[in-house]
């Protein structure tokens, strides 16, 4: 189960465990999304147009980003939309790299509903160098806890 609204201070951090992208990867989310784009695609003319090889698709890694957050028990459960997302895309991210993301609280408020809040959170995906791949920050609406309410 995710954190409540509780759970969250402003300033707390969160680092989520790791997973190495595979080439199955960008080839499920090729066909999930129909972006056939050869950069993902074609290793040829990856490495023909600057990127040394096949990338990722950006939005695939914003997803597995926050499928990290849930499987560190920080959103699975609680969190019920996504409101707003900013996101920055840093360095390529390959097959046989290696992501984990940091999630750090930068902001909370109670919503109009009782039974819920708003969190500000600021997401950084790096790579297996601990260089920045991906940057961003989310809103999420997330429960509280209905023993404290």
């Amino acid at each position: 189960m995710g954190r409540f609204y509780e759970e969250f201070e402003v300033g707390q951090r969160f680092e989520t465990g790791r997973r190495t992208v595979i080439e199955p990867d960008i080839d499920a989310f090729a066909g999930l999304t129909a972006d056939f784009n050869p950069v993902h695609m074609d290793e040829v003319f990856a490495a023909q147009n600057g990127f040394k090889g096949r990338i990722t698709h950006g939005p695939m890694i914003v997803g597995m980003a926050f499928g990290l957050a849930s499987r560190a028990d920080v959103m699975d459960g609680t969190v019920l939309a996504l409101l707003e997302i900013g996101w920055k895309f840093v360095k390529p991210v390959r097959p046989g790299d290696t992501i984990w993301a940091v999630f750090t609280v930068l902001d909370k408020r109670p919503s109009r509903t009782p039974d819920r809040g708003v969190v500000t959170l600021q997401i950084e995906v790096l790579n297996q160098h601990g260089a920045v791949a991906q940057t961003g920050s989310a809103k999420a609406l997330i429960r509280r806890n209905a023993k404290v309410c």
